[in-house]
């Protein structure tokens, strides 16, 4: 039987909390009546990161171990003090998105399954301007963690010597975020095209810990993405709780914390306490606005040297400068011979095109390498007999010069890791030349949830012990499923 309707008072407005002791997060025990307390306890620091901006509903309705769905309308019934606005995507498409105002808004969105927050980097006042430049350093597998806080204090650094100021915080999650606050002076291509001049900047600086190659199969340490500043990009917000088995937050901390900080420490049950002994290290982000001017003068250095746009998301249009989207290692495959220039003209290798994103390839079905499996049905649980080799039929795309494979598409991660656990005891022989970042593990997102993504690279394995492109372990269609073209 669902527990009852509790009703709380909240910045004077009665919100109701259906089914309160629903466990949330099952590894704690915690619920999402604790989530709620959670949030009122950090309320004045969580509402500094989303307060009069746009935020997708990111809702968990099962709970953190639950798949996920993103709803970026505004739900039509709701209390009549939730405040919205209307924003319009890459895609063409709008949306009523809700916009806090209060802790009362916090708390419905609770209700609604929302464990972290996801705010655009944008006021509702005036939704084509960013006064957010987000850096988000998401390692690749196998970087340690002291790795990637190295990396923030080289972004801090950065942001310094060209007159911003950072300010850390825990992802939460792998990753670590500096954001700054800027001027809203600038449309959302100029913000982006600082944020590719500092993360080559911060490349640069530190080459053997940090890329800002776009494709996986060119990246090293760790990532600096700058289309997070894209448009119609969110990002877990300060003092969000993260869906991890220990309920760990995306802290806000000072800079001499930095060093020594274990994102362990940071969880539902510590940050309150935390937030009332020390209050929020972001309390000044707001009056530190900054101008993007000297960024957007370095990219323009670097524009002069002969580097190109870098690749965009792949729903985005092709823009004025990138590079083309494909892989570099098949950019490279695919240059005719005696056609001169190098191979992948457009810029340099570095420069690659999405990793992770699905690309065209992705989007038509077609897998890793250059044969296309054949279409499993649909059928939960059930795992198929496998179609012989001879079944699989060639898509006429050249062989990609990085032995790159797919090994499933999956409506769940969990789906997918067991499609390339049943892939590894096939290919017991060839599992231990993979190094961690060989395994490519991709969250494609769709219109209202995620999706699954799993390739390997073989570079690591003797060609002639190189399994290849077989029939996917899980295939699953994101656009057949009702899944969505992403940025709609």
């Amino acid at each position: 039987m669902a527990d009852r309707k509790e009703i709380l008072e909240v910045a004077g407005h009665e919100v109701a909390i259906s089914n309160p002791g629903k466990v949330f997060f099952p590894r704690t025990g915690h619920t999402k009546l604790d989530l709620v307390r959670y949030y009122l306890g950090v309320a004045d620091g969580a509402l500094r990161g989303v307060a009069g901006r746009p935020m997708v509903l990111k809702r968990f309705v099962n709970g953190a171990e639950g798949e996920a769905f993103f709803q970026k309308r505004a739900p039509e019934s709701r209390p009549p003090w939730i405040d919205t606005v209307e924003l319009r995507f890459p895609s063409g498409r709008s949306a009523v998105e809700v916009v806090p105002r209060d802790a009362a808004t916090l708390v419905w969105a609770v209700n609604l399954g929302c464990i972290d927050l996801n705010p655009h980097p944008v006021r509702a006042d005036d939704l084509e301007h960013p006064d957010e430049l987000r850096v988000d350093l998401d390692p690749v597998p196998g970087v340690e963690w002291p790795q990637i806080l190295r990396v923030a204090l080289v972004a801090r650094a950065v942001l310094a010597d060209f007159g911003l100021a950072g300010w850390p915080k825990t992802s939460g999650s792998r990753g670590f975020h500096v954001y700054a606050r800027i001027e809203r002076r600038w449309d959302f291509g100029q913000v982006r095209r600082a944020a590719v001049a500092l993360a080559r900047e911060v490349e640069r600086r530190a080459p053997d810990l940090a890329t800002a190659k776009w494709w996986k199969e060119e990246r090293h340490g760790v990532f600096v993405d700058y289309n997070q500043n894209a448009k119609d990009r969110t990002v877990a917000s300060a003092y969000s709780v993260r869906p991890t088995p220990d309920a760990r937050v995306s802290t806000p901390l000072n800079w001499d914390e930095v060093p020594d900080c274990r994102p362990e420490a940071f969880t539902i049950d510590t940050v309150p306490e935390r937030y009332a002994r020390l209050g929020d290290p972001w309390e000044g982000m707001d009056e530190a606005a900054g101008s993007l001017e000297p960024l957007l003068s370095l990219a323009g250095q670097d524009e002069a040297a002969g580097l190109p746009d870098a690749p965009w998301p792949p729903h985005y249009d092709k823009q004025a400068g990138e590079p083309p989207r494909v892989q570099p290692s098949k950019r490279r495959a695919a240059a005719p011979a005696g056609a001169g220039g190098p191979a992948g003209a457009g810029g340099p290798a570095g420069a690659g095109g999405p990793a992770g994103a699905g690309g065209p390839a992705a989007r038509r079905g077609t897998p890793a390498g250059n044969q296309q499996p054949a279409r499993k049905p649909a059928t939960g649980n059930q795992q198929p007999a496998r179609k012989p080799a001879a079944d699989i039929q060639p898509t006429g795309r050249r062989r990609s010069t990085m032995p790159l494979i797919e090994v499933a598409r999956a409506a769940t991660k969990d789906e997918a890791m067991a499609g390339l656990n049943r892939w590894r005891e096939r290919h017991a022989a060839v599992w231990p030349c993979l190094e961690p970042a060989d395994v490519l593990v991709d969250s494609m997102r769709g219109r209202s949830s995620t999706w699954t993504r799993i390739r390997l690279n073989l570079r690591h394995v003797p060609e002639a012990e190189r399994p290849p492109q077989e029939e996917l372990e899980v295939d699953y269609d994101p656009w057949a499923s009702g899944g969505g073209r992403p940025g709609d």
